[in-house]
């Protein structure tokens, strides 16, 4: 699994949005294309999707890891993409061996849900990378899900991406459609993450809860945003975070995508 151009390898959250973007073409999916585009080849994926939450640490440890259409109501077009991407059970050991002492178990029985190959049909739409998703152990606090990111961080010196698949604001009760103007609570949590985040203040990330109104209403269940912090913890501190792209899409959904370590 070394990667022997010894690049070290960038890691990217991407703020996913509606499921749509897997067949839809606009800002974003072309953002998330470029990224592609613009790395070097990566080994393999490790993916922590916000659709994903167990109870304790899990990664997908198959051969061929199934397409999860985990969603209803959209168009069959949306239910009839696949993302027939290998597996590769021999890094899910090694995830298992770097998070020791967290306990992982090496699940056969997930796939890839929508968090994950929504945006890999853009950025890597060929499907011939080996990937992996990580779940996110719902019962822990925050600190702990950016620790498990800066373990995985050596990862990226063996080739792999680390991807994470979210949304820094997902608020979908009070969606209005047909809008890209974001709330002001929404615009300025928004503004406040991406800010910590290009300043690597991890520990702001990791107590938003505490900022008040806007952290309230912009994340009112959490698994949407605790993918950034697996990307935050990834980050050497002689690392700085590029912003891909940015913005608001039916009021109160951010699409904000950030690249860790290399140019966006």
């Amino acid at each position: 699994m070394a990667n022997t151009s010894h690049i070290r390898m960038p890691a990217v959250f991407f703020g996913h949005g509606s499921p749509m973007n897997a067949v839809d073409d606009n800002v974003y999916t072309r953002a998330w294309e470029q990224i592609g585009l613009n790395m070097p080849r990566p080994q393999a994926i490790v993916a922590v999707s916000a659709h994903w939450t167990t109870r304790g640490t899990a990664v997908t440890a198959m051969e061929y890891p199934p397409t999860i259409h985990d969603f209803g109501g959209f168009p069959q077009e949306l239910f009839d993409i696949r993302y027939p991407a290998p597996g590769d059970p021999a890094l899910a050991r090694r995830i298992q061996s770097l998070l020791s002492p967290v306990s992982v178990h090496l699940d056969t029985e997930w796939g890839l849900d929508h968090g994950t190959w929504s945006v890999l049909v853009k950025a890597f739409p060929k499907a011939d990378i080996p990937v992996l998703q990580l779940s996110i152990d719902a019962t822990q606090p925050n600190a702990f899900h950016l620790e498990l990111g800066r373990r995985l961080s050596v990862l990226r010196d063996e080739g792999i991406l680390l991807m994470a698949s979210g949304d820094v604001v997902h608020n979908l009760r009070t969606m209005r459609r047909g809008t890209t103007q974001g709330y002001d609570w929404a615009e300025r949590f928004n503004t406040q993450v991406r800010d910590a985040l290009m300043r690597g203040d991890n520990d702001k990330l990791v107590d938003y809860t505490a900022w008040g109104d806007d952290a309230a209403l912009s994340v009112p269940t959490p698994e949407h945003f605790l993918p950034l912090l697996y990307i935050a913890g990834a980050r050497r501190d002689d690392e700085d975070v590029s912003i891909a792209v940015d913005g608001m899409d039916l009021g109160s959904v951010s699409m904000l995508t950030a690249v860790v370590g290399a140019r966006a």
